[in-house]
């Protein structure tokens, strides 16, 4: 398999390199279009629409249009947006399980009744909320059968698209070394996770890397350099500090706490 993300996992001051890759796979048909009249293939062409011209690849660049012209962005645009969060997953706080709706980590779709269909409806969803049950159905949308589950969220029916078995891929093809951890560090690791422990809050969360990326957008539109955050890239913590950057990390946060 190969990678699709290489950065950092990091909780506290304890900073662990990774790689992510998908953990699914599509088994769509990959279908072509067709002029009906003679079956011949239709492509896309990406056109200059000043000139008429066909484009290559290599000279296509992304861009904000801001008031009558556009302010063009590069690679390192994005990168500076969020230096950090290119690079880290920040684990910021742990919750239990069960304080997140299932809607936030499945495809959810709402599901509304049509015309005449609110008492089955309402009769489906009463049932389901009050028996804690989830249906398991399979439906076919868009050229593709879909497993799924319906549920209640927030006392409206939601369908949540899953994975068929087959298309979850078998992970024993990466690497894990089967390195020896003590017990103190589990239980040094688990003291923290418990300090980070909190009730779940959308509000909390935003995505800051929009603003920054606007930030961005207008000082190149206005001919400034634009300020980005300094960031360091996470030292990997090695076997033999990571007692020492626990002990920091629990300490570290009962200073704040304080």
């Amino acid at each position: 398999m190969r990678s699709i993300w290489n950065g950092s996992i990091s909780f506290g001051l304890v900073s662990i390199p990774v790689k992510l890759y998908s953990g699914s796979e599509s088994h769509k048909l990959d279908l072509d279009m067709l002029d009906k009249k003679d079956n011949a293939r239709i492509r896309y062409k990406r056109v200059n629409e000043e000139t008429g011209k066909e484009v290559k690849w290599e000279n296509i660049v992304k861009g904000f249009k801001k008031e009558d012209a556009y302010v063009v962005l590069e690679k390192e645009d994005f990168d500076k947006a969020n230096m950090k969060k290119s690079k880290t997953i920040d684990i910021e706080e742990f919750i239990a399980e069960e304080e997140v709706a299932d809607v936030l980590f499945k495809k959810p779709y709402f599901v509304e009744p049509q015309k005449d269909a609110g008492k089955s409806y309402n009769l489906l969803r009463k049932a389901l909320k009050k028996t804690g049950k989830l249906g398991v159905a399979t439906f076919v949308m868009r050229q593709k059968e879909h497993l799924s589950l319906i549920g209640v969220y927030k006392n409206i029916l939601v369908l949540h698209v899953i994975r068929f078995a087959d298309e979850i891929r078998n992970p024993s093809d990466l690497k894990v070394p089967k390195t020896k951890v003590a017990k103190k560090e589990v239980d040094m690791a688990i003291s923290l996770i418990e300090q980070y422990t909190t009730d779940f809050s959308f509000k909390k969360f935003k995505d800051h890397y929009n603003d920054q990326l606007m930030a961005i957008i207008n000082s190149k539109a206005s001919g400034k350099k634009a300020k980005v955050d300094s960031y360091k890239e996470n030292e990997p913590t090695g076997a033999e500090d990571l007692m020492a950057k626990l002990k920091a990390s629990l300490n570290k946060k009962k200073e704040k706490a304080s």
